[in-house]
């Protein structure tokens, strides 16, 4: 997820009052039953992040559970997840499959200590194993990239270490395996009598994920899509083709669910995928304008003198860090899509 505030467009209702009051309140939401046998609950982030992430618990007519983004555990805690599950009647030792959308840590972060605890097997797409295997290397790939943006020398170190060589996108300080099972587009979660299937949604990450089971009218989003925020793009790792176009043709991929209701990786519920869906589309489309607009007035500009003109939350100016580095790559992306990445002078 991206810490970007949310933008001034229209977003969807809840539809539980409860997680949407949660939220306000910053507090925690109640543990619900989304379906007969689907339950959503809150982990929240570890090491002062002001957020939650919203797991969901699938039950199968075995009765074995299946979690879907269990959340962050850094230390191996996995309290609030056992708590919930008792609420309901069940226990961890239940747990046999952990499902994941993409491998950010408060995602994917309690999954080994799942699996380590029930035995149960970790699912997520190939392309996030690969990414954390490769963390090492695109940091230090990223590093030479930075040198290029032509960032003031104070703000350098600052980004270096959020997006460069100290930067950790998933589960660096966590052993292999980071997943048993590979899932593929299209694939069906090994979860008795239900049939809750994968879709491919790369942009916040090369191989993010969103679940559909259009039996009981859901849709799992995770980063994908969520009702008040912009997801951040090109999150996961290096990646061959251009993040931004892969997130604008996964939000497409949405139009065929649009009766479906939304649960997403944070904040509440929802419905209306597809106007939440070109309300991001959208930004992301005056984002390119923006871009091309400073392209057009500046003569051989550096990448962060690009972005200096980008009307980003809050400007350029007051960023540092993973905020800065986000933005400026997201720029580089906008760029490439235009097809004007040449016009941008390496500093």
């Amino acid at each position: 997820m991206t810490t970007v505030p949310p933008p001034a467009a229209p977003v969807p209702e809840p539809i539980s009052p409860v997680q949407a009051a949660a939220l306000r309140d910053g507090v925690l939401p109640p543990v619900e039953e989304v379906r007969p046998g689907i339950w959503t609950l809150a982990v929240p982030f570890r090491f002062g992040v002001p957020d939650a992430t919203l797991v969901y618990v699938v039950e199968g007519t075995d009765g074995a559970l299946a979690v879907i983004d269990p959340g962050w555990s850094a230390d191996g805690s996995l309290d609030e997840l056992r708590d919930a599950l008792v609420s309901v009647g069940r226990r961890l030792e239940d747990v046999s499959l952990v499902a994941v959308t993409h491998l950010h840590a408060d995602h994917l972060g309690a999954a080994a200590a799942i699996r380590a605890q029930t035995g149960a097997r970790v699912a997520m797409h190939r392309l996030e194993v690969e990414a954390l295997r490769r963390e090492w290397a695109d940091a230090v790939a990223n590093d030479a990239d930075i040198a290029t943006w032509g960032l003031p020398e104070e703000l350098r170190a600052g980004v270096v270490d959020a997006w460069g060589s100290g930067r950790r996108i998933g589960l660096g300080r966590t052993s292999e395996p980071y997943a048993d099972l590979f899932l593929d587009d299209g694939d069906a979660l090994p979860i008795a009598g239900r049939t809750i299937r994968a879709l491919w949604t790369p942009g916040h990450t090369a191989g993010h994920l969103c679940f559909v089971d259009e039996a009981d009218g859901l849709l799992f989003t995770g980063d994908h899509v969520l009702p008040r925020i912009n997801s951040g793009i090109g999150l996961g790792g290096r990646t061959a083709t251009n993040p931004l176009g892969d997130y604008l043709s996964s939000l497409g991929r949405l139009d065929v669910y649009a009766d479906l209701e939304v649960c997403p990786g944070h904040e509440y519920r929802f419905r209306d995928v597809v106007g939440r869906a070109k309300t991001l589309a959208l930004h992301r489309e005056e984002r390119s304008r923006h871009v091309a607009r400073a392209l057009d007035a500046l003569h051989e500009p550096t990448l962060f003198e690009v972005a200096a003109r980008v009307p980003f939350s809050g400007g350029i100016e007051s960023m540092t860090g993973f905020l800065l580095a986000s933005a400026l790559t997201q720029t580089a992306y906008h760029a490439a899509l235009l097809g004007r990445s040449a016009e941008i002078r390496p500093a």
